[in-house]
């Protein structure tokens, strides 16, 4: 996996993989999310709550959501949400990988901050799993389910964040090399 993030890391392929990865987050962010929040009269949907929840709340969702949102839940954002997470794994770790490779880090203990966006790729995929496990149970929401959805779904979040923050860090110090290197005085030969 390390040979094969490294040999990727073109500038091209990394924009590439960015912006596809992008379009899908957008087309989720601005239609099927929305559309989901509608139906449940602005609760938010699983998918995008940061932390843990409840059977009181998947309960209250999937009742505000009713049989027309549920079926769109299940059958417009969860096969959408199947591109995502690997797209999101893929982009955001070569994405990192050509940041380090540009500061000189690439084969440094910063490079294994590049499997955060995979890991939490993963429990993007367990999480859909576990939500759609749900939708098709409804009305019957076995409380494990939900426990094991939330703990997907929290350990989703925590590992994008702290990715973010670490990638944040690295488009910093590549901007501040920047601003410096064009700021230093020229050295006369």
């Amino acid at each position: 996996m390390i040979a094969l993030i490294k040999s990727n890391l073109s500038g091209r392929k990394v924009l590439l993989l960015f912006l596809l990865t992008n379009v899908v987050y957008a087309t989720m962010l601005l239609y099927t999310i929305p559309k989901l929040e509608t139906f449940s009269g602005g609760m938010k949907i699983l998918d995008m709550l940061p932390g843990t929840y409840d059977l009181a709340y998947v309960r209250s969702l999937f009742n505000a959501l009713g049989e027309p949102g549920r079926h769109f839940y299940l059958t417009r954002q969860l096969p959408l949400d199947l591109f995502y997470p690997g797209l999101f794994g893929i982009s955001y770790s070569l994405l990192f990988g050509y940041f380090l490779k540009k500061l000189g880090k690439l084969n440094s203990r910063y490079f294994y901050l590049a499997f955060l966006p995979l890991a939490a790729g993963l429990f993007d995929y367990l999480e859909n799993a576990g939500i759609a496990v749900m939708l098709k149970s409804y009305p019957d929401l076995p409380p494990f389910w939900v426990t094991l959805t939330s703990i997907f779904s929290l350990l989703k979040s925590s590992l994008s964040s702290v990715f973010f923050i670490a990638l944040l860090l690295a488009i910093l110090v590549f901007a501040g090399r920047l601003v410096f290197k064009k700021s230093a005085p020229t050295k006369a030969a």
